[in-house]
């Protein structure tokens, strides 16, 4: 991803496991956003923070250090995931062992994907799929997605900002 772009983000967690239907762990998804956004590093559009992967609409905006804000997040979150399962949940933690020199454990997929969104028809496409992830067949995390309490769909209907560092994407692209 270039600094610049908007992207639409998706990560999944390992082997597809429900590690973010822990409400901590989805409050600590939104910590790092908001961290990154108050360091003017990201911008973020739109979001949905589902039982075993993220979609965002965002855009780098500075380095972290010698990193990619995407990076740091991934970072970020994996070591609060370890620090949270080994207090709460050891036997969950051992889902994610791995046998590599630089890690033992692995929380993300590593095939994260940003895709640069080119139009605002694009934009607006991914932003109301996003908004609707909960509310699919599929899930049916929730009748209404203005119920659903991990998603920017609520910004975008009342203007109401619950996470403190949300951008709407009409005052970026017009």
């Amino acid at each position: 991803m270039e600094s610049g772009k908007i992207y639409f983000f998706t990560a999944t967690i390992n082997h597809w496991l429900p590690l973010l239907k822990y409400e901590n762990h989805s409050k600590l998804i939104l910590s790092s956003l908001s961290f990154l956004s108050n360091k003017a590093l990201i911008k973020v559009y739109g979001l949905v923070i589902m039982p075993n992967h993220i979609h965002f609409i965002w855009e780098m905006l500075e380095m972290n250090g010698k990193e990619l804000p995407h990076a740091s997040f991934l970072k970020f979150t994996s070591h609060g995931f370890l620090k949270s399962l080994r207090n709460i949940n050891p036997d969950f933690l051992e889902n994610f062992k791995v046998d590599k020199a630089n890690k033992s454990y692995e929380f993300w997929k590593r095939d994260s994907l940003g895709i640069e969104l080119f139009t605002p028809k694009i934009i607006y496409q991914k932003l109301d799929y996003i908004h609707n992830n909960p509310c699919r067949k599929k899930w049916m995390l929730s009748n209404d997605p203005l119920d659903y309490p991990f998603s920017s769909y609520n910004f975008y209907e009342t203007g109401m900002d619950n996470f403190g560092f949300l951008s709407h994407i009409g005052e970026r692209i017009g």
